[in-house]
């Protein structure tokens, strides 16, 4: 079996963290991966404090296991949620699309161990100094928000540059990827387009359908106009937004009123023409439905076996 400082930290089997998705990452597929033995974690997205709150306690009547929610520091509701966390005494808290460091004193200083996503090695030293329990080293391959390194790159790198654990994300879906980020010097992995097409996540079937079908190229990388680049499957949508990105003729609030409502539409209505269908390069390599429980299970157990068997590569 595979631990890590992180399994002692948080108290779960495996050092797997389900990315905390917008729009998909609800209190079904959160308590799913929890239950399994990973760490589940809730979007806390655009949510306001009480939206958020009652998908906390919906998760707890589903698992009694450790799980965590994802904060996006854009969102208007940003310090509601902050508050919430605190008063449901949420124990695990991830961060996204921007610095943590105005809400980490008081989430630490009440018991939640902080683990924000990062995509730079400047950023991942600076919450290490404010007392992050560990960190997300996030490459450009996922989907959703992306930096600019990607993962070969940006994990070691991080590694190197803290003393905390490092969580490897982006372009991870097998135990292939799971056995290299160990091998970069991480102590765990998150993955997000994997669990897409879990049996218990509820993003709408068209949605998994496209997942399934997809290969390595995929996906399109929209958005880097706006300072805000996205990844999302090729598709009439991300497409017809790449274009508008060019046309000096639109301005920046057009394109994104053109992209408001995009992602909900692909999630909840599998919205061929209108909806942005999130997804990471590593697509290609996801081409079964399962349960989260399969899903740990099985990457597991490829790890191991790799990881096993490295030793016929020395002489």
């Amino acid at each position: 079996m595979i631990k890590s400082r992180i399994c002692e930290m948080l108290g779960i089997r495996y050092p797997i963290f389900q990315g905390g998705m917008a729009w998909v990452a609800d209190a079904d597929l959160a308590a799913a991966v929890s239950n399994a033995g990973g760490l589940g974690i809730i979007a806390g997205m655009n949510s306001n404090g009480e939206q958020l709150r009652a998908e906390i306690r919906k998760l707890r009547e589903k698992c009694d296991k450790p799980f965590g929610v994802n904060v996006m520091l854009m969102s208007p509701y940003a310090a509601e949620v902050s508050d919430v966390i605190i008063e449901e005494k949420v124990p695990v808290v991830t961060t996204g699309a921007g610095n943590p460091l105005v809400f980490m004193k008081k989430w630490i200083a009440a018991g939640v161990k902080v683990i924000p996503v990062v995509a730079s090695v400047a950023l991942a030293q600076m919450v290490a100094k404010r007392g992050a329990a560990a960190v997300v080293a996030e490459g450009g391959e996922s989907g959703g928000h992306i930096g600019e390194a990607n993962t070969m790159a940006l994990v070691p790198q991080v590694v190197d540059g803290v003393d905390i654990p490092v969580i490897a994300a982006g372009g991870i879906a097998d135990g292939r990827g799971y056995a290299a980020a160990l091998m970069l010097g991480a102590e765990g992995i998150q993955m997000g387009t994997r669990f897409l097409v879990a049996k218990e996540c509820n993003v709408h079937p068209n949605f998994k359908a496209k997942v399934l079908k997809a290969g390595d190229t995929s996906t399109i990388v929209s958005g880097r106009r706006l300072g805000h680049p996205v990844r999302s499957l090729k598709t009439p949508f991300s497409r017809k937004f790449l274009e508008l990105e060019k046309d000096t003729s639109i301005s920046d609030e057009e394109l994104s009123a053109f992209g408001t409502g995009a992602l909900r539409k692909a999630v909840r209505e599998g919205d061929d023409e209108g909806g942005a269908f999130l997804c990471g390069q590593v697509a290609g390599l996801v081409n079964k439905e399962q349960t989260c429980a399969e899903i740990l299970e099985e990457i597991t157990a490829q790890a191991e076996k790799i990881l096993g068997g490295a030793s016929e590569f020395l002489s």
